[in-house]
């Protein structure tokens, strides 16, 4: 699992194949909110920490690619 505290507000959220995904609203948990205004539906949704590779470059990366990233986002 990355080191939570790499992990920083308002950080772009990408997945592995550098796509966006979201922004960091805060960790919650064993999870990471996502900006509600970043959000297809404008609400907040969730991703799970054990979904996160690695933070490269100032960027929060996930272990799959953006879409399905998008498709594991937890609802608020």
């Amino acid at each position: 699992m990355v080191d939570t505290k790499q992990i920083a507000d308002h950080m772009e959220v990408v997945g592995s194949c550098g796509n966006h995904v979201g922004t960091v609203d805060h960790l919650d948990g064993n999870r990471i909110k996502l900006t509600a205004q970043d959000s297809a539906d404008g609400k907040h949704h969730f991703l799970a920490l054990d979904a996160v590779e690695a933070v490269r470059d100032g960027k929060v990366v996930t272990r799959m690619n953006h879409k399905q990233a998008l498709a594991s986002l937890q609802a608020a």
